[in-house]
């Protein structure tokens, strides 16, 4: 059989330098999101090879509303509950499903979800089967929700406003101003849901984010993921009860899905003590936030927020590709981000951080940057 169009497609995709291939590991680590470098720690192997000596599966075997349900995913949750100041949590197998539960279940008809301009593709999958009306907002704009907001009630609109957010967006590395944004929620009945997984571990008292001093709030839903700083996989909903009660009824990417792995579930109850025990790993972490920034301006003369997460903006695709390809070639393991992941003329090298660098690589990472870069111009 003939797959003519999707060779069309791929044909115009490496025209325009856009066709993905995956790769094997190789080089220093600049792209994982493994920031606190707990991924292949021997802290984790230990848990893991404990949970398997107290016979805990590594399948579930069935849906968490069939046979699925474990002891150790219940475990999980009640941990994470505690851990992030919620009422309830709901462990799912990736960050991306859940989002997508949240957006496609949680609105109603006659509800509008408002969501941040650059918010990730798993809250647009979401809308894609969501019920209810949704409109982008400019980004880091809690005036525009604001307004937007005002214009939707005077107009007739009697439903609940859902407004969704990132407290630190995966390509730029900033954040809004959550004291802002709860209070337009709070102004306007609305229900602010956060993603806060490039923050979790990472930022706020013991890791648990930006939005943590709102965390338990009626109006505030959080999805926290486990796959980046805590270095396992899955991610969890923290929801007042009702809100979890509505998702095992109604949401279709928990109710027709696999549990979750049992033995990823024991392994992450400890990432989650780590996170919250081992502070050291947060401020190493920090310490090399600092350096980079000061690298990237004295090297690069590139101005940089002081996150974890550091764009260097290239525009082109093929320019952003033929930097990565230069660096790649010295032995950093940095990639281009190109669209639709991130805007039109935006293509971009996203250098991330994680507390298994130090100075002298990440030094040595942006003098070889800023020679590529040279060479390119």
């Amino acid at each position: 059989m003939a797959y003519n169009a999707f060779e069309t497609q791929l044909g115009e995709l490496n025209e325009r330098g856009r066709f993905r291939q995956l790769r094997a590991r190789a080089g220093i680590d600049f792209t994982s999101n493994d920031y606190l470098g707990l991924a292949e720690s021997e802290e984790l192997r230990q848990a893991a090879s404990e949970a398997i000596g107290r016979g805990v599966p590594v399948g579930a075997g069935g849906s968490r509303l069939l046979r699925g349900n474990h002891p150790e995913h219940e475990a999980l949750e009640a941990e994470a509950a505690r851990h992030f100041g919620a009422e309830t949590a709901l462990y799912f197998g990736a960050g991306y499903t859940a989002n997508h539960a949240i957006f496609s279940t949680l609105p109603q008809r006659g509800d509008i979800v408002l969501y941040d301009a650059l918010v990730h593709a798993s809250v647009h999958e979401g809308l894609r089967h969501c019920r209810a009306a949704h409109e982008s907002v400019p980004h880091n704009d809690a005036d525009a929700f604001d307004s937007k907001l005002t214009q939707w009630r005077k107009a007739g609109g009697r439903g609940r406003p859902w407004i969704a957010v990132e407290s630190v967006y995966s390509m730029d590395g900033n954040s809004p101003d959550f004291a802002d944004l709860v209070a337009v929620a709070d102004r306007h009945d609305a229900t602010l849901v956060i993603d806060e997984a490039h923050a979790t571990g990472v930022l706020g008292p013991d890791g648990r984010g930006l939005a943590a001093a709102f965390e338990g709030r009626d109006n505030i839903i959080t999805l926290h993921t486990c796959g980046k700083a805590l270095g396992t996989s899955g991610g969890f909903v923290l929801a007042p009860g009702i809100v979890r009660d509505f998702l095992v009824n109604r949401a279709r990417p928990f109710i027709f899905a696999t549990a979750p792995s049992p033995l990823i579930a024991a392994v992450t109850r400890v990432a989650l003590s780590i996170a919250r025990a081992q502070a050291e790993r947060r401020e190493r972490l920090a310490q090399l936030v600092t350096h980079a920034a000061r690298e990237l301006k004295l090297r690069c003369g590139l101005e940089a927020l002081p996150s974890h997460i550091l764009p260097i903006i290239i525009g082109r695709d093929d320019r952003a590709v033929a930097l990565a390809t230069a660096l790649q070639a010295q032995g950093f393991d940095i990639r281009a981000i190109r669209p639709p992941t991130v805007p039109e003329g935006t293509a971009r090298l996203r250098v991330a951080l994680t507390a298994k660098l130090n100075e002298q690589v990440i030094s040595e990472l942006f003098d070889a940057t800023a020679e590529a870069l040279g060479r390119l111009s």
